[in-house]
């Protein structure tokens, strides 16, 4: 099998659903249905974690040898905290090279996914936040993401509108009303599949 690295915060460690609810783990599973031997993910996330957390742990984590297939999905913490979107581009970057490195240097088995707008949900909308400001902030920033990823090649799957059309129903989220539900996830699941299978299917 296939061995696949998820890095991210609490949209990838899945807070609030069950670990067969997770994205990555909804992915793994979608490819395998589909002919394609990726195991599940080794997941290295937290709920909380910015671009330089995610960076420690991945010092901390040590790892070991090269993965078939690594994501990325970081950053809403670093808005949620009011840093400079300049800052999480270098950050960013940083943490897309050593995605790359972990997947053995081969760019094209890298996936980013944009950062969701969390200031639909009903936490955001209670929590008496400039929605507009985390809108604008937000789209910053995924371009931010985007543009490094063009230019280094990498593949960037957009989930940040079906996060603004359907975030706020409450099928969408988890009991917090803040974090994704499975059924969001699986929206999720839906866009990356297509990308990862191409991904997947090039020797």
């Amino acid at each position: 099998m296939d061995r696949y690295l998820a890095l991210g915060d609490s949209y990838t460690i899945g807070e609030g659903v069950a670990e067969s609810d997770r994205w990555p783990v909804q992915l793994a599973r979608e490819l395998r249905a589909q002919g394609i031997a990726l195991a599940d993910p080794r997941i290295i996330a937290k709920t909380g974690w910015t671009t330089d957390e995610l960076d420690a742990a991945l010092d901390a984590a040590g790892l070991s040898g090269s993965h078939d297939f690594v994501s990325l999905l970081i950053g809403v913490n670093n808005q949620y905290r009011g840093r400079d979107v300049e800052n999480y581009r270098a950050e960013f970057a940083a943490l897309l090279e050593r995605a790359i490195g972990l997947a053995g240097g081969r760019k094209d088995r890298v996936l980013v996914l944009s950062i969701p707008d969390w200031g639909v949900t009903r936490f955001g909308i209670g929590s008496g936040r400039d929605l507009a400001k985390i809108s604008r902030e937000l789209d910053d920033y995924n371009a931010a993401a985007k543009s490094v990823c063009a230019a280094r090649g990498v593949a960037f799957v957009d989930i940040s509108p079906v996060s603004r059309e359907r975030g706020n129903d409450a099928a969408m989220l988890a009991e917090d009303g803040l974090h994704p539900s499975a059924a969001m996830y699986a929206a999720w699941t839906l866009q990356a599949l297509p990308v990862a299978r191409q991904m997947l299917a090039t020797p």
